[in-house]
């Protein structure tokens, strides 16, 4: 008997008996729930195995070679017992141009969904883009860190124009900040800054004197940068305040960086596209 896919997600969930924070987990992406993700991968592998059939629209259905497996199969189904059904191997295994698939990813294959492993190697090589950023920013001059800051500012929507950027930072030395930039364009706000190109923590005595810098100049936003991190007590003395103080530690300077391209280019696009549903309903 033909079971809807949305029954079949509630069942599973029952089953293994997961919290309503997993059964509303998202994938990195955000675009869809890790449980509709694992279901629906599920679904097209088990039904390019002939395990099971899609009847209709939003159905599954078991087949006789599914009830099989059920009574006489292991335990728990992979991808390399899957791979035994000479359909489900046509469909899943990769054909490089050169050398094997390597073992960790066969490995990794037969525990995640494809979404995930795209959004794990993404994530590693995010992670690793920054790492090595980070380095290369931490070993340059004070000079360039200084222009760093300006073009990651200017980046992020701050600074009017690049020329207009460069000078606003040198318009100050008031002990605590190292230079003023625009919000806008137009210059209805600043912003004040603060830049270290330290490796050793930032401790809240640092924090408390730019904070006493911004309230000299009766500021209202400032913005303290580091390659190196912040200690506990400098992020509680930036917290509650009547103005607004956002700390960027190395590891956020890095993050920022790539979202906006900042010492790095796109390399490659892969466009993931998934099934148009409407497009086959029928009046």
């Amino acid at each position: 008997m033909p079971l809807p896919l949305r029954e079949l997600r509630e069942r599973i969930a029952d089953q293994f008996q997961l919290s309503e924070d997993e059964r509303k987990e998202h994938l990195p992406s955000g675009n869809q729930t890790v449980i509709n993700n694992r279901v629906g991968w599920a679904r097209t592998y088990l039904n390019k195995a002939g395990l099971l059939t899609i009847p209709a629209k939003g159905m599954v259905q078991i087949t006789a070679r599914g009830l099989d497996a059920l009574s006489n199969g292991p335990e728990r189904i992979s991808v390399s017992w899957l791979k035994q059904f000479p359909e489900f191997a046509d469909f899943h295994t990769a054909k490089p141009q050169t050398g094997d698939i390597p073992a960790a990813l066969e490995i990794a294959a037969s525990e995640t969904t494809p979404d995930e492993q795209l959004a794990d190697a993404h994530q590693t090589l995010g992670q690793a883009l920054a790492e090595d950023l980070l380095s290369l920013v931490r070993a340059a001059s004070p000079a360039f860190f200084e222009q760093l800051v300006v073009d990651l500012m200017i980046s992020m929507g701050n600074g009017g124009s690049r020329k207009e950027a460069g000078r606003a930072t040198q318009q100050t030395n008031d002990g605590g900040i190292d230079g003023i930039i625009k919000e806008d364009k137009l210059g209805l706000d600043v912003i004040y800054l603060q830049a270290k190109r330290w490796v050793n923590t930032v401790h809240r005595p640092e924090i408390d004197k730019f904070i006493g810098a911004l309230t000299r100049q009766r500021a209202r936003k400032g913005v303290f940068i580091t390659t190196s991190d912040f200690s506990n007590g400098a992020r509680e003395a930036a917290m509650n305040l009547d103005i607004k103080v956002v700390l960027i530690d190395g590891e956020d300077l890095a993050r920022l960086m790539v979202e906006n391209n900042l010492g790095c280019n796109v390399k490659q696009i892969y466009e993931v596209k998934q099934l148009d549903n409407d497009y086959f309903v029928e009046d």
